[in-house]
């Protein structure tokens, strides 16, 4: 460097450039594609941080095209570079992952990283800059107190961070310029809970109205469990979205999720998850036990298909259907009403049907974008698609004949005065499930089948129908 030279801009990766930690990312890479394999890590943390930054980076790609960039940091790199400055990478992530952030940017005269036998953070990383530009000889771009020891060092400390963490750095570094501030808020937390999509767990409410049980305790009840599921539910909402950021990245519309989108940190993500799960636990303790069981067993299955049963074909339609089915078993676990197994059936069938639909849609999707290979995370083809759309018409249909035999059973005549009123339900459930499979055809389906017949009139003018000719049948 001559005394002539535009001093260089020295830009830290995690939190600074980008807007997630690469290191919490692989971890939970490694944990959703290597489920059996988690105790790795435990050992590899033992072996101390290059070991385990070594490790992951070896196994676990950081899919450096899709990562979220930090707007004012690539902006500040641009302006760099415009001006003739080298701008430079210095993190305390591996090698392999800052050298393919830095292919991405484009025009990074070098980087600084860890490696096997160095954790490049705080005063270690200060100490290369000093080696390789003297004190004073560059400027720092950072976001957290790690960076205090090279704010330290160099000419010019930039901060990317909320206005009471810049006022903490300046107390130390008088002249820090303050770059960029993380947007992020209360808004960004709901959003991670999808708390639209505890709409499905009014399902729980399906053994009340089926069985015309409405005294206040039964209400009651089945309002907690409810709650209770909202809550479960959000949880596994977190753990889906942390186990499944590369694949939602590549999703035209998933990529906004909040973990994603890099909106909050995904180290945010697991204690959240647990408090969310904690607290539907803590609820359902003033329930049957038999509902606790049934909690237990949404949750173990939720983190089943989370880790695993996600990417089995066929496996996880089935899986999603229970999981619909068993918010009415916690229903009918909550009022401690007799199981109807004309109930469970029909609601297997028909949200088996609504399962595979959302799989057709994602397909339908990437058939009209050209792409001919394997759904990202889930191990289906585009060639799939007349085989599922089968599957789904015949699941529709088989839960139409489970009404039809339940309307010519016994069962019936106990709770309804004019039983044979109720055959009328059958074209409106034809009409319906026939319409959602022509609409996933079509590309004109929502993500979530069941989120879209919340929104949808046709199926809202169905509903309604079908509920008019039930209470023309008690």
């Amino acid at each position: 460097m001559t005394a002539a030279a535009p001093l260089p801009l020295v830009v830290d990766v995690d939190g600074t450039l980008l807007r997630t930690d690469l290191l919490h990312e692989a971890a939970l890479q490694f944990v959703a594609r290597h489920p059996f394999e988690s105790w790795r890590l435990a050992a590899w943390t033992l072996g101390g941080k290059p070991r385990l930054k070594a490790a992951l980076a070896g196994r676990i790609e950081c899919g450096a095209e899709t990562l979220p960039l930090r707007d004012e940091i690539l902006a500040a790199i641009r302006e760099a570079q415009a001006e003739g400055r080298s701008v430079w990478l210095a993190s305390a992530s591996h090698r392999d992952y800052v050298e393919a952030v830095a292919a991405r940017i484009g025009g990074i005269a070098g980087i600084f990283a860890s490696d096997e036998g160095v954790n490049l953070s705080g005063a270690r990383k200060a100490e290369r800059l000093i080696e390789a530009f003297g004190q004073g000889g560059f400027d720092y771009a950072g976001n957290g107190p790690v960076d205090l020891p090279v704010w330290r060092a160099a000419r010019q400390a930039l901060v990317v961070g909320r206005e009471g963490f810049v006022r903490r750095v300046r107390r130390d570094v008088p002249d820090a310029r303050h770059l960029a501030a993380p947007r992020r808020g209360l808004g960004d937390y709901l959003r991670s809970l999808r708390m639209y999509q505890w709409a499905k767990n009014l399902l729980v409410f399906l053994p009340l109205i089926a069985g015309h049980t409405y005294d206040l305790a039964s209400v009651r009840q089945t309002l907690l469990a409810f709650l209770c599921f909202c809550l479960a539910a959000s949880s596994a909402y977190i753990v889906n979205d942390l186990l499944d950021i590369p694949g939602d990245r590549a999703h035209p519309r998933k990529r906004n999720r909040p973990f994603a989108a890099g909106a909050i940190p995904v180290a945010h993500g697991p204690p959240l998850a647990l408090l969310l799960m904690a607290a539907a636990f803590v609820i359902a303790l003033v329930l049957p036990a038999w509902f606790l069981a049934v909690l237990g067993l949404y949750v173990l299955l939720t983190l089943a298909y989370s880790l695993l049963l996600k990417r089995r074909v066929l496996i996880d339609v089935i899986t999603l259907g229970s999981l619909y089915t068993i918010r009415v078993l916690g229903g009918v676990a909550a009022v401690g009403v007799a199981q109807s197994p004309w109930l469970l059936m029909f609601c297997l069938f028909i949200f088996l049907s609504l399962a595979i639909v959302k799989r057709c849609a994602e397909l339908v999707r990437r058939r009209a974008a050209g792409e001919e290979d394997v759904l990202v995370g889930r191990g289906y083809r585009v060639g799939d698609l007349p085989v599922m759309l089968g599957l789904g018409a015949a699941a529709g249909n088989g839960a139409v004949l489970v009404v039809s035999l339940y309307i010519t059973s016994p069962d019936v005549q106990r709770l309804y005065a004019h039983p044979e009123r109720l055959w009328l339900v059958c074209p409106l459930l034809l009409y319906w499930i026939g319409r959602i499979l022509i609409l996933a055809n079509r590309d004109e389906m929502h993500d979530d089948p069941l989120i879209f017949a919340f929104t949808d009139r046709a199926s809202w003018v169905a509903a309604l129908c079908a509920a008019a000719v039930v209470a023309a049948a008690i």
